[in-house]
């Protein structure tokens, strides 16, 4: 039996944190991971235009190459362009939203910090969310663009600036009586940032992030018979698999790890002007499983 074939999606590198995760748990298939940073970051998009890049690009890329799943690892494209996304294609197509409701069955002061991209802060998606999973408790919001550029930073090794992390938490870093315990990483990309963020606060923080849901997902829509016979449906969000973080811990420990990554893919859509740039993303994606990084043309 041929190895299903998953596509990973992001704007840029940040979808990396979620394929870690699918990987680990989802051992035999081949990813290809897609990244469309001739339109990078977006979270500063347009609705429309978010929705008309993706449906586009998703369609021209799989006209290239076969896939029996797609993983959108962007919270930005997830909360506008999802539904618009399902009802395009017929196969399974997995998204991400901020683990809300997760937060506030961690939380102890019942002040939960919602750290996401502009876009997805001010999205009324994610203030559905918060009224129905967290309206007892204080779910206080930072929405940065300079961190997903510092993620990038990040995978291409650039030294990464403290101050740089400690002004955009300011706002929460100022406020010791009413500091939020638990950070809900509301962005992919900002689980590549977990020590810098966490080296900001004073006192021990937790930080939540969807990558385990969407491995499960990923693995139930996959594979069925392996995770029960009782079915989800594919129109359910990863945030739903967030609702019981323990339970859904329990079923991914029962899969072996991923301690030897096959040969993976990965495709940009617009030429680096940096060779020094191209070659440590490279690198970085080669360190992941990947036999190389290619630009697509489109």
């Amino acid at each position: 039996m041929s190895a299903k074939r998953v596509l990973i999606f992001d704007s840029g590198v940040g979808g990396l944190s979620v394929y870690e995760q699918i990987v680990k748990y989802n051992p035999t298939i081949k990813c290809q991971y897609l990244f469309d940073n001739a339109y990078f970051p977006y979270g500063e998009l347009p609705r429309e235009q978010l929705i008309h890049r993706l449906t586009q690009l998703l369609t021209e890329f799989m006209q290239l190459y076969s896939v029996d799943l797609i993983v959108i690892a962007c919270n930005s494209a997830s909360t506008v362009a999802l539904d618009a996304l399902r009802q395009h294609f017929t196969i399974p197509i997995v998204g991400v939203v901020p683990a809300i409701k997760p937060a506030t069955l961690i939380t102890a002061n019942n002040v939960i910090g919602l750290l996401a991209t502009p876009g997805t802060i001010e999205r009324a998606y994610t203030d559905t969310l918060i009224n129905e999973f967290a309206a007892d408790k204080t779910v206080l919001r930072i929405g940065s663009t300079q961190l997903v550029k510092l993620a990038e930073d990040k995978l291409i090794g650039k030294v990464l600036d403290v101050d740089s992390f400690r002004s955009i938490l300011a706002p929460w870093l100022k406020n010791a009586d009413n500091m939020p315990d638990t950070l809900v990483l509301g962005c992919t990309h900002f689980p590549l940032l977990k020590e810098e963020i966490s080296a900001c606060f004073a006192r021990p923080v937790h930080l939540v992030d969807s990558g385990q849901a969407i491995a499960l997902r990923v693995k139930q829509l996959l594979n069925p018979l392996s995770v029960g016979e009782h079915l989800l449906d594919e129109q359910l969000l990863s945030e739903q698999l967030l609702n019981d973080p323990l339970s859904s811990s329990q079923l991914l420990n029962n899969y072996p790890l991923n301690k030897y990554p096959l040969n993976h893919q990965a495709f940009y859509t617009r030429q680096f002007e940096s060779k020094a740039h191209l070659t440590a993303l490279t690198m970085s994606f080669k360190e992941r499983g990947f036999l190389d990084i290619n630009f697509c043309g489109l």
